[in-house]
C-alpha cells in the first residue's frame, strides 16, 4: 500500500469522517483523498459496512402493541350522558323517585368509568416502565456496538481479507485479529452458493496441523468471534461435508491468507 495512503489511514481522519466528527476543512480533505485514492474509498465503504453490521446485531425493537395501547388509553375519555330535563309533574313523589334513580344510574356510570380509566392509567404506567427498561437496554447495547467498533479499529487489530480462488470467485471474508488482546473476529461478507450437503469451514494453519475455527454461514450475517490461535501461520477456508469436518480437506481449499509473524 502507498505510504501516503497508509499514513492517511493511520491518522484516524477517516474514522472521524465516518461518525461526522471532522471539521469543514478536514471533511474537504478526506473527500478529496477518497477521490484520488480508490483504496481509501474502499476502506471507507468497509468501515460503513462494519458500523451498520454492528448496529444491526444489537438492535432490539419494543413490542408492536405498545404504541396502540398508549394511544387508545389517551384517547379514551369517560362520557357522561346528561339526562334531559323532565317536565315537573304533579306527582312529586314519583318525580322524586325517578330523579333518584337517574342520579343513582349516573353515579354508577361515573364510578364505573373512573374505575376503568384508573385501570387503564395503571396499564399505561406499566407500559412506560417497560419502555424505560427497553431504552436502558438499548443504550447498553449501543455502548456495546461502539466498543465493538472501536475494537475493530484498534491500531493493534490486524485486518486480513480472504478472497476466493477460481473455485469460489465471489467469496469474501474479513478476519480481525488482535494479538495483544488475543481475540479474533470474522465478518462473512459473501459466500458463493454450494450444495446443501456441503459447508464452508475456517481453519488456522499451524506448523504441523490444521485447527478447526468453525463453520461459516452467510444466512445470519454478523460479526462472529472465533478462537484465537497463537502462532498460526495462515487462515484457510475449505469446502467440507455439511456440518463440518475434523480434518481439513486441503484439496478443497477456496481461500487462504498468510498471517504476520510476531516478533518474540
Amino acid at each position: 500500500m502507498d505510504k501516503k495512503v497508509q499514513k492517511f489511514l493511520d491518522s484516524g481522519l477517516l474514522d472521524k469522517y465516518l461518525i461526522g466528527a471532522t471539521t469543514a476543512s478536514e471533511t474537504v480533505a478526506v473527500e478529496s483523498f477518497m477521490l484520488k485514492h480508490p483504496e481509501v474509498q474502499e476502506e471507507y465503504n468497509l468501515l460503513q459496512d462494519q458500523l451498520e453490521l454492528a448496529a444491526k446485531a444489537q438492535v432490539v425493537r419494543p413490542p408492536s402493541y405498545t404504541l396502540d395501547v398508549i394511544l387508545d388509553a389517551i384517547n379514551e375519555k369517560p362520557v357522561i350522558h346528561l339526562q334531559s330535563k323532565r317536565k315537573i309533574s304533579y306527582w312529586w313523589s314519583i318525580a322524586a323517585s325517578i330523579i333518584a334513580l337517574v342520579f343513582a344510574g349516573t353515579s354508577y356510570t361515573l364510578y364505573t368509568n373512573n374505575q376503568k380509566l384508573a385501570n387503564e392509567n395503571n396499564t399505561i404506567v406499566e407500559e412506560i416502565f417497560d419502555l424505560r427498561d427497553d431504552i436502558q437496554q438499548n443504550n447498553s447495547k449501543l455502548d456495546d456496538v461502539m466498543r465493538q467498533f472501536m475494537r475493530l479499529n484498534n491500531p493493534e487489530t490486524e485486518k486480513y481479507v480472504l478472497r476466493g480462488n477460481n473455485r469460489a470467485k465471489d467469496l469474501k471474508t474479513v478476519a480481525y485479529i488482535n494479538p495483544i488482546e488475543k481475540s479474533s473476529l470474522i465478518d462473512v461478507v459473501s459466500l458463493p452458493e454450494i450444495s446443501e450437503e456441503q459447508s464452508y469451514q475456517l481453519w488456522a494453519q499451524m506448523q504441523d496441523k490444521m485447527v478447526n475455527l468453525g463453520i461459516l454461514d452467510i444466512e445470519n450475517r454478523k460479526l462472529k468471534s472465533v478462537p484465537y490461535i497463537e502462532d498460526a501461520l495462515s487462515l484457510n477456508i475449505t469446502i467440507e461435508p455439511k456440518g463440518g469436518n475434523n480434518n481439513a480437506s486441503l484439496e478443497n481449499s477456496v481461500a487462504e491468507i498468510s498471517l504476520k509473524k510476531k516478533d518474540k
